[in-house]
């Protein structure tokens, strides 16, 4: 059962993913799961990992598993309610819409909803069993609300559990990340990708879905968000360009760049995020290989720091878009030039 709402994030035109659909981390799962059923419930998890991949899925299905095992309800009756967002154990805070504008999200979670979730999690509870409050994300909240749920995590009611959200756990304060059991989450494979795009989107051919799948590197989120672009050569153009970009003449990547300084923004966002991909993964890649490639690492460290202080100054500044992409494609192209190993 699921019930007609929205999100801060949520994507045009597309529902809203349901609860019990989760698809994936079946090991976090059963990590998790393990220590209910030895009743070693951690009193604050952080789920992490890129955008997109599920972790919210995963946080309602851990709610909807454990508010199942320790109340005297019917499981039917518990997921419909969480469903519905009813559930008077489980405890939901995410930027809200302004009052005066039912339209408009605040830009951040607010302390005065981190207090109020406080002071309702010490009243007296309104079932038996576990209470779960998920933070969906802690990357919203700003210095004061972040705060105020540090206090929240450092003196938790019992028998309640914390599942704290973040695409960028290394932007949260530490003394947060601290007070949780950490769980990373990675990108799905691409059939699991696939499974949740085309039950999302049934509407669209095998064939959408597919090109879907090529641009969610694991993350069904960017794989719809890629449903919503302009058919056009450029963005795949970009994809063939970033499996090898040594491997392409310079009139290739000045192609693309003249194609996505005439886009519109939502297809330059797109490739932005691309090329964040590309670098946060050569980078990963980089760190793996261990002592032997520090220099690789050390060169992927600084095209990260370079590329996105280029990204920000064009936006900031309204700099020319190409001479930007340029800019950025030629650094991408001479770190694969000096750290790939010669034949």
């Amino acid at each position: 059962m699921s019930v007609e709402r929205r999100e801060a994030d949520q994507i045009a035109n597309v529902p809203a993913p349901e609860f019990g659909t989760l698809v994936g981390h079946e090991a976090a799962l059963a990590s998790l799961l393990g220590a209910l059923e030895r009743d070693r419930l951690p009193s604050a998890i952080l789920l992490h990992g890129p955008r997109g991949i599920g972790k919210a899925t995963f946080a309602f299905e851990v709610a909807r598993q454990v508010l199942s095992r320790t109340s005297d309800e019917t499981e039917e009756r518990i997921g419909a309610q969480i469903a519905a967002l009813s559930h008077p154990n489980l405890f939901l805070l995410r930027r809200t819409t302004d009052p005066v504008n039912s339209e408009k999200y605040y830009s951040a979670i607010r302390v005065d909803d981190v207090r109020a979730m406080r002071d309702s999690l010490h009243q007296t509870r309104g079932r038996a069993g576990y209470r779960i409050a998920i933070i969906d994300s802690v990357d919203d909240c700003n210095i004061n609300s972040a705060n105020a749920l540090l206090k929240t995590l450092e003196e938790p009611p019992a028998d309640t559990m914390f599942i704290v959200l973040s695409h960028r756990p290394g932007g949260m304060l530490a003394t947060i990340r601290s007070r949780c059991q950490s769980f990373g989450l990675r990108p799905l494979a691409d059939p699991e990708a696939a499974q949740v795009i085309a039950r999302i989107r049934a509407d669209i051919s095998s064939d959408d879905v597919s090109r879907a799948v090529s641009f969610a590197a694991g993350r069904p989120r960017r794989g719809l968000e890629s449903l919503m672009l302009e058919e056009g050569d450029v963005l795949d153009a970009l994809q063939t360009w970033l499996h090898n970009p040594a491997a392409h003449p310079t009139r290739a990547h000045l192609k693309i760049a003249d194609g996505l300084a005439a886009s519109k923004g939502a297809e330059l966002g797109f490739a932005q995020d691309m090329i964040r991909d590309w670098l946060a993964t050569e980078a990963e890649t980089a760190a793996r290989a261990g002592s032997g490639a520090r220099f690789r690492l050390a060169s992927a460290n600084g095209l990260w720091e370079k590329a996105n202080a280029l990204i920000a100054d064009a936006d900031i500044y309204n700099l020319d878009r190409r001479q930007t992409l340029v800019a950025v494609f030629d650094s991408l192209r001479d770190h694969v030039r000096r750290t790939t190993p010669v034949s």
